[in-house]
């Protein structure tokens, strides 16, 4: 049985040339579809190959009507060909139910295969020759140094809040916060049993984050330069209440 495939990308694209070019070819049934090639959710698609059988052939008017991606197209291919089924290019003139069919689709996924080398060999240099001249990848940082430094200095100090600077810099409030955290994270030879437990705004306009020394007793709280003393459990009266 010949079961066809058509697609249009776009809603005023017309697949009447498709559908009479697989109606010439004996297509007995045409699954026809509105979406992009590169996508995987196509249900029309789904459609088409649910319904093939062991000895059905896949007709389409062009290779790119299945799919715009080659990767994707052998994966279809071969999911076809698992299934015992054919599949007819008619444009290219392609049938991989006939022996010259098969070996145009083996040079043209060896041709894929090349591709897809040359693709990781030619990144590969690309981030050796980057990282040889002290370039590193990712993301810049939208600030420099010495511009989280002025925000630091501009919130710690009471001068700017943290939505003053998020608006002077253009970055997110967030982003501030993250910023002025930084200068109260341990340093490398603190103890190391000091972890940040959260965040309070002792300052005007910012937030500053604070530690935590488990030391074994829980009591004492231990906060940056600059920052609010935070209450500890002997500042609290004893209570009988439960």
């Amino acid at each position: 049985m010949l079961i066809g495939y058509a697609r249009v990308s776009k809603g005023d694209q017309d697949t009447t040339l498709q559908l009479k070019a697989l109606e010439g070819a004996g297509v007995q049934k045409t699954y026809t579809e509105n979406a992009s090639g590169g996508r995987w959710d196509r249900p029309e698609l789904h459609k088409a190959l649910e319904q093939l059988r062991e000895g059905d052939v896949l007709v389409v008017w062009k290779l790119d009507r299945l799919s715009r991606s080659l990767k994707d197209l052998l994966t279809l291919l071969e999911q076809i060909e698992g299934q015992g089924a054919g599949f007819r290019s008619l444009t290219e003139n392609i049938d991989t139910t006939t022996p010259a069919g098969r070996m145009m689709m083996q040079m043209v996924g060896s041709f894929a295969e090349f591709e897809r080398a040359m693709i990781r060999e030619r990144t590969r240099a690309g981030l050796e020759q980057a990282r040889s001249q002290g370039r590193v990848g990712g993301r810049r940082p939208k600030l420099n140094a010495a511009q989280q430094a002025e925000i630091r200095d501009a919130v710690q100090s009471g001068r700017k809040t943290a939505a003053d600077c998020a608006r002077l810099f253009g970055v997110s409030q967030a982003t501030v916060s993250r910023i002025v955290r930084g200068v109260a994270l341990p340093a490398e030879n603190a103890n190391p049993f000091t972890r940040v437990i959260g965040t309070i705004p002792p300052l005007p306009g910012g937030a500053i984050a604070f530690q935590r020394e488990l030391r074994g007793d829980g009591q004492e709280e231990v906060a940056p330069e600059g920052a609010a003393k935070l209450p500890v459990l002997s500042d609290f009266p004893a209570s009988d209440s439960h």
